[in-house]
């Protein structure tokens, strides 16, 4: 097969970032032995990986999340940071007596 090119391969991603990130968990894959979708001209396995790509067997939204975003808790105000948790009971600070 003739070279595969940088501009081959970002013609069916949308920029060089995607494309290092899609690449290099291809080649990942094909080092620990899946099969490639290319013939395997005695090539390292990046070399196949943008093969793959610039071939579209290989598509951006191959590797998607999979898990759902984490969502953050929401901001501990000051008076539920002064409840103190004992014994498995919850007690609120009493503020200092006045004398």
């Amino acid at each position: 097969m003739a070279r595969v090119t940088v501009e081959d391969c970002l013609a069916k991603v949308v920029n060089h970032f995607e494309l290092v990130l899609l690449a290099t968990k291809r080649a990942r894959e094909l080092s620990q032995g899946k099969d490639a979708k290319v013939e395997w001209e005695n090539d390292k396995a990046t070399v196949v990986a943008l093969r793959e790509i610039a071939g579209d067997h290989i598509l951006a939204d191959h590797y998607e999340p999979k898990s759902e975003p984490v969502e953050f808790a929401e901001k501990v105000t000051e008076e539920e940071t002064t409840e103190i948790s004992v014994a498995g009971e919850t007690v609120a600070e009493e503020p200092p007596a006045e004398e």
